[in-house]
């Protein structure tokens, strides 16, 4: 029986695949994939069954019953001798619900393998040259997402407090909720000039960048006509 490979596509450029990700894509008979994995990455594989497992936002689904029904097929393709490729967009556990299948398939005993992928925040900071760390400036960067609007007052007063000592924040799925914030940011750091950068579809042809400070990004963003996905980062100026 073939092993499952749980693999992350990166932000949607195929040529920042790891060979090992492009190696198993090309070869696999059945691919379960997400809603950002990018066009150009599931026509690399012309021959395998491709089966449409990804959530977008707004979707009301019952994510409890769409999780088992993935961990389900999963299981059954790998019974069936079929090479078996889960594919997610940017690394499969950064917020890519990976842990859920790899427990499902450690505990029916299915051998699998989880392949890294590049999450949009490192890919944007280094496609547009953004540093997320560097000497005398920031010492660590934190991932979060925009449930952080829904934190309690001890996790946000955190997060804010690493932003307002000079580290950098990246925030994903937050174009949505910036209204919430932004002013939970802003009450914390008490600095309206720190840096903001928003980054849509990091990596493919229509990328795109608004870049602003906590006091303007949100009325910046509200004259645009920035697409999702977009990712933050917070605390630090692109090199121009």
């Amino acid at each position: 029986m073939h092993k499952i490979t749980i693999i992350g596509a990166g932000p949607g450029d195929p040529e920042l695949l790891t060979v090992k990700a492009h190696k198993f894509i090309t070869d696999a008979d059945v691919i379960l994939h997400d809603n950002l994995v990018s066009s150009e990455i599931l026509e690399l594989n012309t021959i395998a069954e491709k089966i449409y497992v990804g959530r977008k936002f707004g979707d009301k689904s019952d994510q409890i019953s769409r999780q088992d029904r993935i961990n389900k097929l999963l299981h059954q393709f790998q019974q069936e001798g079929k090479k078996v490729v889960r594919l997610k967009s940017g690394d499969p556990y950064i917020y890519g619900r990976a842990a859920e299948e790899a427990r499902y398939l450690k505990a029916h005993e299915v051998p699998f393998e989880v392949i890294p992928g590049i999450t949009a925040a490192l890919a944007a900071a280094n496609t547009l040259n953004i540093p997320i760390t560097e000497r005398n400036h920031s010492n660590a960067m934190l991932i979060c997402t925009a449930h952080t609007a829904d934190y309690s007052f001890e996790q946000l007063n955190g997060i804010a407090h690493m932003l307002k000592v000079g580290n950098t924040i990246s925030i994903y799925m937050g174009l949505k909720s910036l209204h919430r914030i932004i002013p939970k940011l802003l009450d914390v750091c008490k600095d309206k000039t720190i840096p903001v950068n928003a980054i849509s579809n990091v990596s493919r042809e229509n990328q795109n960048i608004i870049t602003g400070t906590l006091g303007t990004i949100e009325s910046k963003i509200a004259e645009s006509s920035i697409e999702m996905p977009v990712v933050f980062i917070i605390g630090a100026v692109p090199i121009n």
